[in-house]
């Protein structure tokens, strides 16, 4: 294997912005930055979520985020900071770079993830779980 998931994650990490938990926690309430979610949905409804964050599942996410793609959100049209997270901040890291790569200007990530998010005792809400048919 020429690089492997942890040089790929440090190579991203060195070229991306990143927020201690802290630091992201100060931008929750900002209405000039929008929280992404790239965790599995499974994960947040195990979890919890970030209040307000928006879900975008990294498998999608550069579909949505794409203009020019028939999966396009609206929500990466928005003249926002976008915050992404994923469990450990691997996935985020990567997803990160990405999507910087992609023209987002305005993007970072959470260092450690909502696990890290979580166990600063920062804001966590749970998702109604859907009854089944």
């Amino acid at each position: 294997m020429k690089k492997g998931y942890q040089q790929l994650v440090a190579e991203a990490t060195a070229q991306i912005r990143t927020y201690s938990v802290a630091e992201a926690q100060a931008k929750l309430s900002d209405p000039a930055v929008q929280f992404i979610d790239v965790r599995d949905v499974r994960e947040l409804e195990r979890e919890g979520v970030i209040p307000g964050a928006f879900h975008a599942p990294r498998g999608m996410l550069e579909f949505w985020v794409d203009q020019e793609s028939p999966y396009f959100k609206p929500v990466f049209g928005e003249e926002k900071e976008f915050i992404l997270f994923c469990a450990a901040g691997w996935r985020s890291a990567l997803s990160t770079k990405t999507v910087q790569d992609m023209g987002l200007e305005r993007v970072a990530h959470i260092d450690g993830g909502f696990g890290a998010w979580k166990a600063a005792g920062a804001p966590v809400a749970f998702k109604e779980k859907k009854a089944a048919a």
